[in-house]
């Protein structure tokens, strides 16, 4: 068992979706997908149940999963107390991001960052997308962790990865009990969703205009939890990243995917200006595809 091997196994069990963690882990699906096979084979037994819709981890897996997670904190560890005693790097480093972005852990990314190069001083910032992008391009913040592509102007782009867009409503609704569902049956529906800071909230707004599809916004809000439980009391329903869904404030809700061809694609970069400042470029080099701490998948 070597590192790169228990990367894609906990990517590939947080996931439960070959794409989605091949993606995260910087590999072609074919290449996580041999690694899991020779791994397999080394311990002669299966770690992943797979069939056609997602991929499960078996009780050899979730016994493992512990020990990959150990092996590679503490490759981390090895490496930052490396860096940290050759390093001298000092500085302050202005950080923003949107809450709860899923590709990435944010707050355990700085405090990597703070571990090893203790000199530098963070300020982090919370906000929608869009004005984490402004206060980018207008020289208030050295990097971003945003959910837009839009209005991005010359800032550097690191994309992170991307999740499904899906309806999450009461049980009780009337389209709880649909399969999938396409944006004309969406129409005149009480929806609640973000400030239109929020880049989700631009990409549901711009995927109604697109199909000319009316819908009404009954309450918009500026926080995730507050979102779910609006919908929970019966305010409106709510169209929200595949991972928000999930969420234990979630559990009571019904989730709806959208047809395949109609599916917005919410995606997770970090950006900034360029030059970036040192402690930004220090912080994208932990953005490294097998560095990257993720808030953890609901289970």
């Amino acid at each position: 068992m070597d590192l790169r091997q228990m990367e894609y196994l906990v990517a590939l069990a947080d996931e439960q979706h070959f794409t989605r963690a091949a993606a995260i882990a910087g590999v072609s699906q074919s290449g996580l997908s041999a690694a899991i096979r020779s791994l397999e084979d080394e311990l002669g037994t299966p770690l992943f149940l797979r069939t056609t819709r997602r991929v499960e981890p078996t009780d050899a897996c979730r016994a493992l999963l512990p020990h990959a997670r150990t092996m590679l904190a503490e490759a981390v560890a090895g490496r930052d107390a490396v860096v940290r005693a050759t390093s001298e790097l000092s500085g302050r480093l202005r950080v923003g991001a949107e809450q709860c972005l899923g590709m990435v852990d944010v707050p355990a990314l700085l405090s990597r960052l703070q571990r090893r190069y203790p000199q530098v001083d963070i300020d982090f910032t919370q906000g929608g997308s869009h004005a984490l992008a402004t206060q980018v391009r207008a020289g208030a913040l050295d990097i971003a962790f945003v959910a837009t592509t839009d209005h991005l102007g010359a800032t550097a782009r690191t994309v992170l990865g991307q999740r499904p867009v899906v309806l999450v409503c009461p049980p009780e609704h009337p389209l709880a009990s649909t399969g999938r569902i396409d944006w004309p049956e969406l129409a005149d529906t009480d929806f609640v969703d973000f400030h239109p800071s929020w880049g989700v909230r631009s990409l549901n707004d711009a995927a109604f205009a697109a199909r000319g599809v009316h819908r009404r916004v009954r309450c918009t809000v500026d926080d995730i939890h507050t979102l779910l439980e609006l919908v929970d009391r019966g305010m409106g329903v709510a169209l929200v990243p595949e991972h928000i869904a999930a969420k234990p404030q979630a559990a009571r809700l019904t989730t709806v995917r959208m047809v395949p061809e109609a599916e917005p694609q919410w995606i997770v970069s970090a950006v900034h200006a360029t030059p970036a400042s040192p402690a930004a470029l220090a912080l994208l080099e932990l953005l490294d595809a097998a560095e990257v701490p993720r808030e953890p998948v609901p289970a």
